[in-house]
């Protein structure tokens, strides 16, 4: 009786184990094939937004009836797939090089000599990457004018492509959390020039059209802040954390924008191809007397 008691005890035992490791390998399987979900809450806040840029495909075409015919369903799948984007877009910011800030006329902050060797140093990256550009597009402010050209003259960009943009001039595009005690600008600049920014944002950051065929090379040079800002709308990440990034002058961020909208940031500031020496992001302060 106790053997037979025995023999059923470890058979049962033997099937809750071979039961329990099946479904420990099922869970196994399901987490390989979609390891970043998790059954934990997402922070509300956290969460992507998949129309960030207003292009999701969806969102531009009249959405189907509860019970459409299978003649209305072809017809919004061809639709779909007309707009649905193809390419990826890469974006590369660069800041401008190292200036003099002597007076308050933008006009006469030129690039020092340290700044020009930086554009350059920076120039000759781009183009060991082997990166061609499609589109340059450089802030209308001298330091930013000065560095472009001389980055485009080392990649081989026609100057008379270039198209010089007002909206991504520097300033104040966020009241930064948090708040730093240095700097204190009037309320009513964040209001102003965060607008005129965001303006920037919006057209430069989007996913590709659906005409576009192949992959494109963005170049935009402008501004420390505007570059941070950029940074932080693109990942959706609070603007108002701009002040808490730091980039290099002449230092290339970039950024790809894939056809589902999805973004990666491949580099932050990078200055690695940068000599010691030339390594700089704060503006000399000399005398402002002295021009």
């Amino acid at each position: 009786m106790i053997r037979n008691i025995s023999a059923v005890t470890l058979g049962t035992c033997s099937g809750l184990g071979a039961y329990f490791y099946q479904r420990l390998k099922e869970n196994e399987r399901a987490v390989s094939n979609s390891w970043t979900n998790t059954e934990q809450q997402v922070n509300p806040c956290a969460k992507w937004d998949e129309n960030w840029d207003f292009r999701n495909v969806k969102s531009l075409i009249k959405p189907l009836k509860s019970s459409p015919t299978p003649q209305e369903d072809n017809s919004y799948n061809e639709k779909v797939e007309k707009l649905k984007p193809k390419a990826i877009r890469h974006i590369y910011l660069v800041r401008h090089g190292e200036y003099l800030d002597t007076t308050d006329d933008d006009a006469n902050h030129h690039l020092t000599e340290t700044g020009r060797k930086q554009a350059t140093v920076t120039g000759q990256r781009l183009k060991e990457l082997g990166i061609k550009f499609d589109r340059v597009v450089a802030s209308t402010m001298t330091r930013a004018q000065e560095t472009m050209e001389l980055i485009i003259k080392e990649v081989e960009f026609d100057k008379s492509k270039v198209e010089n943009c007002s909206f991504i001039r520097e300033g104040a595009p966020a009241i930064p959390e948090p708040p730093v005690g240095h700097w204190k600008p009037e309320a009513h600049q964040f209001f102003r020039d965060g607008s005129r920014i965001e303006a920037g944002y919006r057209r430069y950051f989007h996913r590709a059209d659906a005409s576009q065929k192949t992959d494109s090379h963005t170049l935009i040079v402008g501004h420390g802040n505007v570059i941070r800002y950029f940074f932080c709308r693109a990942l959706q990440f609070p603007p108002e954390a701009w002040l808490r990034i730091n980039v290099n002058h002449a230092s290339i961020t970039k950024l790809t924008i894939y056809p589902s909208g999805r973004i990666t940031v491949r580099t932050l500031g990078e200055a690695g191809h940068m000599p010691k020496h030339l390594l700089t992001y704060r503006i000399p302060r000399p005398d402002k007397n002295v021009v």
